[in-house]
């Protein structure tokens, strides 16, 4: 029986969406009635993220060591995850894998890497193992960002219109930028490489054993706007060698978000222990496919995926220049954006995107280096987690009490300077500063980035009108207040705690035929609990006042005043390779 051409809504069909994470996958298998969600497995990557050497492949010692910087991932990681995370939840979920009619997933974004033809990954060649450019670079791969200036000015001295779709400036983290440092740092490898693709839909790939771009990562990461990619002349511009780039290695037609890639191949289905032939949804990213698991498709609603990094996400319709979609929805430009694409989340909109590079990992950078030992043993003596006791002693105190605030670029930052270059910074530290005081103005540092971001949009004429918050931070009530009072509005939360696998399974529903598209399956699938979070404008008061200090430290040090950070950054470098080049 050819599954995929199912029809209608039954109570005893199933889909299972797939959410490829940071560090691991999470599989969630949901009734395609109702949404209900009725079981679950993580799988976590056994390589983690690659930021320090590569991976020794038989030997005995570490592999090659990677340039500051750097973050990659070994594909084999997902597949493996595949194929442990899937079974166990439909285990979990006690269910025949026959009543299962489709399959999703999602990815970070932009993680792209170099393929053969036929979708090997150049890192699993046993002659290009230990090439750092082998391997897929992950979206907080930052080493390429000369190349993302080089492309920035080039784009702005000929004018290229397609530019101001990104805020002004393309980011570090995405394609082009990481093709070109590629062909420019290792060039064999770059013409050995058939296929430069997403890792979004190199997994679908696997799946249905079909080549596919999904209409969001070729618009968000790939700069396809308007129907095509940037010309032969613009890439030759910046390297003769890279003018055939987009026509040789990302050609492909662009396939619909909700649509269906394919069918689940024999290879597939004994992997993932799942019917062959079920329907395989295109590929989407994390948070783009978070937006339909809030219930009803709406403009104006932002929703946060905050875990690692967090990601802004909205469908907009005003206009500051009248542009239009497809379906009549307009454009707006807004500085910074990570960019602008039409039917980029939802077929009939404009889809934004902003976000900020470092979020959690600013919390686990702090745990793991900056906090005495006293807290450790006191979080083990009273059962509770070291970043849930940081919680509670950071926010004791009001607003303002700790002194200090911070700027949230451990990470370097995304939006609204889309500049990787840049550090972090706390300022107002004293003698008699205290480990949580310094975590709550971390707290807080994300918080006010996220309000520049919302500001900055309103300021274009897309205004925000609900804040939507999911992901892994939400499970912290003490940081969701302080967003609450930092933002002076509400948070609601998507009623999910896999909130991307389950807009993954929506996907997987509408490719199933069970809905004739993404926004009536949210309307039956998502879910969101309004208002959990709600401002006291007391302390909203206060935070006014942080945030003036913020933005005073963001354009001073974020906009050309003082640019110390990339100096600070231009010595490392210096340092690192002379250290690297002497053996030492």
């Amino acid at each position: 029986m050819d599954v995929s051409a199912h029809k209608g809504v039954s109570g005893d069909d199933f889909v299972v969406g797939v959410d490829f994470g940071t560090l691991s996958a999470r599989a969630l298998v949901v009734r395609v009635a109702d949404g209900a969600e009725v079981g679950t497995a993580v799988s976590e990557y056994a390589h983690g993220v690659i930021d320090r050497e590569l991976p020794g492949r038989g030997t005995s010692g570490p592999g090659v060591a990677l340039p500051p910087d750097w973050a990659l991932q070994d594909p084999g990681d997902y597949t493996a995850a595949l194929g442990a995370a899937v079974p166990a939840a439909i285990r979990n979920a006690g269910l025949d894998p026959a009543q299962v009619i489709g399959i999703a997933t999602d990815f970070t974004a932009s993680t792209c890497m170099p393929v053969l033809a036929d979708s090997t990954p150049l890192c699993q060649l046993p002659d290009l193992a230990g090439r750092p450019h082998a391997y897929p670079k992950l979206w907080k791969h930052h080493a390429a960002q000369p190349h993302a200036d080089r492309i920035n000015a080039l784009a702005h001295e000929r004018g290229e219109k397609w530019i101001n779709r990104y805020g002004g400036k393309i980011s570090s983290e995405w394609q082009f930028a990481k093709a070109l440092q590629l062909l420019e740092e290792d060039p064999e490898l770059y013409q050995r490489a058939d296929r430069w693709i997403e890792a979004a839909d190199w997994i679908i790939w696997q799946l249905c054993g079909t080549e596919t771009r999904n209409a969001g990562t070729a618009g968000y990461k790939g700069i396809f706007q308007d129907g095509h990619y940037p010309s032969r002349d613009f890439l030759a511009a910046l390297d003769p060698r890279f003018a055939g780039f987009a026509d040789d290695k990302l050609a492909h037609p662009i396939s619909p978000l909700g649509g269906r890639a394919g069918r689940l191949t024999p290879a597939a289905a004994s992997l993932t222990g799942l019917p062959e032939g079920i329907a395989v949804a295109v590929g989407n990213v994390d948070a783009h496919v978070t937006v339909p698991a809030a219930g009803p498709v709406a403009a104006g609603k932002m929703v946060a995926i905050m875990g690692t990094s967090t990601c802004h996400v909205m469908n907009g319709q005003q206009s500051m220049n009248g542009q239009q979609s497809m379906n009549g929805a307009e454009l707006a430009e807004v500085p910074g954006m990570c960019g602008a694409v039409d039917g980029g989340i939802v077929a009939g909109l404009w889809g934004y995107e902003a976000g900020q590079s470092g979020v959690g990992d600013i919390f686990a950078w702090f745990t793991r280096n900056g906090v005495p030992g006293e807290f450790a043993d006191e979080a083990r003596r009273r059962g509770v987690s070291l970043p849930a006791l940081l919680d509670e002693k950071a926010c004791a105190a009001p607003p303002g009490a700790n002194g200090l605030v911070a700027l949230d670029w451990a990470g370097g930052n995304r939006s609204v300077l889309v500049d990787g270059r840049l550090s972090g910074t706390i300022v107002g530290l004293t003698l008699a500063t205290t480990a949580p005081e310094i975590y709550r103005a971390l707290l807080e540092s994300t918080a006010f980035g996220t309000r520049m971001i919302m500001d900055t949009f309103a300021a274009s004429g897309v205004p925000v009108t609900e804040f939507v918050v999911a992901g892994g931070l939400v499970k912290s009530a003490p940081l969701m207040q302080i967003y609450a009072d930092v933002i002076r509005r509400p948070l609601s939360v998507i009623g999910s705690e896999q909130a991307p696998a389950l807009g993954s399974a929506i996907h997987a529903a509408v490719a199933a035929g069970a809905y004739p598209d993404v926004p009536a399956a949210a309307d039956r699938m998502g879910r969101i609990d309004r208002d959990v979070y709600r401002p006291d404008a007391t302390r909203a008061d206060v935070y006014d006042e942080l945030y003036a200090e913020y933005v005073q430290l963001h354009d001073y040090f974020g906009r050309g005043a003082n640019p110390v950070m990339h100096r600070l950054r231009a010595i490392r470098d210096r340092a690192y390779f002379s250290r690297t080049d002497s053996g030492s």
